[in-house]
């Protein structure tokens, strides 16, 4: 299995090499790994500053700031390490490349073993944090052989997985490699007991901590006042093609009533473009915003990265895309300050948004009638909102408390 697996990498990289000749993100990929262990040997050989290395690795940009609270944490508790932060993917290297917080970010250079034994040797860390579900086995491995911990943060697991199957042997075996788990809840927690796993500890989910910060600084955005002064705003954040489909009707049918915010899940020319064109009179890019222009617009489109978290302290109500693909994006952000949440109906999956649908502070909805029912009983009726707008606050504050939990046990 373990041939099997190296087989599989070496595969998958050059099948991204491949996609690289079409796809834009694929390149950045392939473009990012181009001479990258020299790179990262010369960004470390550069710091004179002699410090243990704590390596803080997340697949892209949610997982980083779920894994953010911990790293900036740990970062205040142990100021005698530097910080290496690592990325799988181009959409959260990309944005968070230059974050203040780490001492150094690189790309993750993929799972071969001439790679990893490379790279570990030039990173030397003394702890090791992955964040949720990153499982790259010669780099646990190597890890492991050196005496290197591993934690595995805000984990969550699934009787899918792998682990959980028939044929899962070798799989199960790797996870012994790791230190410890701090999983986000007791399913996640038996799941691995049964398969004899007793290195867990239920800690939660730090992204409560993150959203829960981020509401508390109740930072302004620039125009914002402007933009919302005197109307309700609904924000539709995180969204896909498929979320505007069910959305923009709506907002055709109230853009003299009420304002739109929408900041969709990528922000490349073509995808801003198009979506401009659908929405048609009144709508705005934020990036072209002025005092006057903002004032006016009806419908405005954030076509910038870095600032959807702190948006949803505008919003009356919260779109939350992605149920209409894979899955959910993060509902947290907008629940944080408050906001009632509607999503489309792929959700299952998230904990969270099964617990506030119960508890009445969040709303799923199957297609463009659902959703124009779900809002305008939101809208129409100040009780219902003022309820839900409670739960919300209520059920983040309640879970908040996973990073000093988990730091605890790790400093002992």
């Amino acid at each position: 299995m373990f041939i099997v697996y190296n087989i599989f990498v070496l595969f998958y990289v050059s099948a991204i090499r491949i996609a690289a000749l079409f796809n834009p993100k694929a390149r950045q990929w392939v473009n990012g790994r181009k001479n990258l262990l020299k790179n990262i040997q010369s960004a470390l050989s550069s710091h004179k500053e002699k410090k243990k290395v704590a390596w803080f690795h997340c697949a892209s940009l949610g997982e980083f700031e779920q894994g953010r609270p911990i790293l900036e944490a740990f970062k205040l508790s142990r100021p005698d390490h530097r910080i290496v932060l690592t990325f799988f993917s181009p959409s959260g290297f990309e944005i968070r490349k230059n974050y203040p917080g780490a001492d150094h970010v690189f790309y993750l250079p993929a799972d071969t073993r001439a790679n990893v034994k490379e790279f570990i040797r030039l990173l030397s860390p003394s702890i090791v944090f992955f964040i949720k579900y990153e499982y790259w086995y010669n780099y646990i491995a190597e890890l492991k052989k050196k005496n290197i911990p591993v934690y595995m943060v805000s984990a969550i697991f699934r009787p899918s997985q792998p682990f959980f199957r028939w044929y899962g042997g070798w799989f199960r075996k790797q996870l012994d490699n790791l230190a410890w788990f701090f999983v986000q809840d007791r399913d996640s927690e038996a799941l691995l007991q049964k398969i004899g796993i007793s290195k867990v500890t239920v800690s939660g989910d730090t992204r409560f901590d993150r959203v829960q910060a981020v509401a508390e600084q109740n930072r302004p955005v620039e125009l914002m006042e402007e933009f919302c002064r005197n109307s309700k705003v609904l924000l539709a954040g995180s969204t896909w093609p498929e979320d505007e489909t069910v959305i923009l009707p709506f907002i055709h049918e109230n853009n003299d009533k009420m304002k739109f915010v929408i900041a969709p899940h990528e922000v490349d020319k073509g995808r801003i473009d198009g979506l401009m064109s659908l929405i048609g009179t009144g709508g705005l890019r934020y990036s072209e915003a002025n005092a006057q222009s903002i004032a006016e617009a009806r419908v405005l489109v954030i076509d910038s990265i870095g600032i959807l978290a702190f948006l949803y302290r505008y919003a009356h109500v919260s779109f939350i895309g992605g149920g209409f693909g894979v899955g959910i994006h993060n509902i947290l952000e907008s629940a944080a300050f408050g906001v009632p949440v509607i999503f489309g109906p792929n959700y299952l999956r998230f904990r969270e948004a099964c617990e506030l649908i119960r508890e009445g502070g969040a709303f799923s909805i199957g297609n463009k009638d659902e959703f124009k029912s779900a809002l305008g009983n939101l809208l129409n009726n100040p009780g219902r909102h003022e309820r839900a707008s409670a739960i919300c606050r209520t059920y983040v504050s309640a879970n908040k408390g996973a990073t000093s939990y988990i730091l605890d046990h790790i400093n002992g």
